[in-house]
């Protein structure tokens, strides 16, 4: 792989109830367990994270999708909903629910470019068959 971008970002403290900063300052904020974890909820998690960088990455590669295939993709949005569990062995694991708005790409195509995207987002292509990602249309 040629690499184009390194992000750098340091976590302190007690991992989810501790802090994390990017080592440009751009992040910079307390992380805490939600409470459905037992935690505060008073501040970011993980999982918050992760589904802000796959919904926007993701969406970024329907533009891409969208260009190549000649198709209007203003207005598109992506939801990313990043679940945590016991995994049913010794540790968690996560699932992710991407729901997709296309408004201006015809019907007929919506699935094509959410598939063709799949293949591009390179969250996507770091998840495959590690996570289970839901893609999801929605009007």
């Amino acid at each position: 792989m040629e690499i184009s971008y390194t992000a750098i970002a340091h976590a302190t403290g007690g991992g989810r109830d501790g802090h994390v900063r990017s080592e440009d300052d751009r992040l910079d904020f307390d992380t805490r367990p939600p409470k459905e974890l037992g935690g505060s909820g008073e501040g970011t998690n993980p999982e918050q994270l992760f589904a802000a960088g796959f919904s926007a990455c993701f969406l970024s590669a329907i533009h891409v999708v969208g260009r190549s295939l000649q198709l209007d993709t203003n207005d598109s949005a992506v939801s990313a909903s990043v679940s945590i569990g016991n995994d049913g062995y010794e540790g968690f694991g996560l699932a992710v629910e991407l729901d997709i708005y296309t408004p201006r790409v015809p019907a007929e195509r919506r699935q094509e470019i959410a598939d063709a995207a799949h293949r591009v987002c390179p969250y996507s292509n770091a998840t495959r068959g590690n996570i289970d990602v839901t893609l999801t249309l929605v009007d």
